[in-house]
């Protein structure tokens, strides 16, 4: 067997990229007698995976019955009638409103409408009443004004 082959395949081995016939060349080369004295120190390795493919467990296995598998379905049907149970009394247990509720709830909805065309309206109003502030402030300069004058020409005479 050649040994560059070898160190070759033993370095794929430990990156995972070997197949399963470069895997049993290897363990082939390593269980011989005629190991290359630097790749000793794996040969304990591949003995012991050849011993271990050769053992057989005398454990009986015992695999679940379908009866388990029964009971996830019974899990998911108890929890859709639960969801579907829950939804149907949200639904029906609305409260239901008599004629002269609603007819409250109406009215009580035109007088918000009528108050806030209202309150739209006297919001323009007071806007435009706005400037005669500015008007009241001139007014009163012009009359600090003309009492001024008025003082000064009584003092003048």
């Amino acid at each position: 067997m050649e040994l560059a082959n070898i160190e070759t395949l033993l370095e794929a081995y430990f990156e995972g990229n070997t197949t399963l016939n470069e895997e049993a060349t290897l363990r082939k080369y390593f269980t011989g007698n005629e190991v290359a004295p630097h790749l000793v120190v794996y040969q304990p390795l591949f003995v012991g995976l050849e011993r271990a493919g050769e053992e057989v467990s005398k454990q009986e296995v015992v695999l679940p019955q379908a009866s388990f598998q029964l009971n996830k379905w019974w899990y998911g049907i108890a929890a859709m009638l639960v969801v579907g149970v829950t939804v149907g009394s949200f639904m029906f247990s609305q409260p239901q409103l008599t004629q002269e509720e609603k007819e409250a709830v109406a009215a009580f909805e035109k007088a918000k409408e009528t108050m806030l065309l209202l309150s739209e309206n006297l919001n323009k109003g007071t806007s435009s009443i706005a400037h005669l502030n500015e008007f009241s402030k001139g007014t009163s300069t012009i009359s600090h004004i003309d009492q001024f004058t008025n003082s000064k020409n009584k003092i003048l005479k």
